[in-house]
């Protein structure tokens, strides 16, 4: 797989029919290695080794329903309270992250309220902050840290 813009982790992997398969600490389960998948699992390393959220906190690959369509969302971060603190959207390494991928995490987020976004294809990363009273977002340099306060 494609070496990616986040620091190097340490993966288990299987062989599942003819098919690379990779630990999900989450799901607890090897799910398929798809040039997609390898961007959230190391998406879920950089949050929780990086920026400290919890694993209990974190969710990833759940359905929701926008408009009375079935998307998923490929990663969520909770706060203790059961609030949405952040939305992840990782796309394919090959994939350039456009205004149609920050409309499609801006639609989820109609429905979810997260505080934060984050955008990734696993070279690029880009982070948001909600403003939600001037119903825009704000581009950061970083996400926050996990903070129990």
């Amino acid at each position: 797989m494609q070496k990616l813009n986040f620091p190097q982790y340490s993966f288990r992997f299987k062989n599942n029919q003819n098919k690379i398969a990779v630990f999900d600490d989450l799901r607890k389960k090897f799910v398929i290695l798809t040039p997609e998948e390898w961007v959230r699992q190391h998406c879920v390393k950089f949050l929780q080794n990086e920026k400290n959220y919890p694993l209990s906190l974190i969710n990833v690959e759940k359905q929701l329903k926008i408009a009375g369509l079935t998307k998923r969302y490929d990663i969520v971060v909770f706060e203790p309270d059961g609030n949405i603190q952040m939305i992840v959207e990782c796309k394919a390494p090959k994939i350039k992250i456009s205004q149609e991928t920050f409309d499609q995490i801006a639609r989820y987020n109609l429905t979810l309220k997260a505080n934060f976004l984050m955008v990734t294809n696993g070279i690029d990363h880009f982070y948001c902050k909600m403003d939600y009273k001037n119903e825009t977002y704000i581009f950061l340099k970083d996400i926050p840290e996990y903070s129990r306060a």
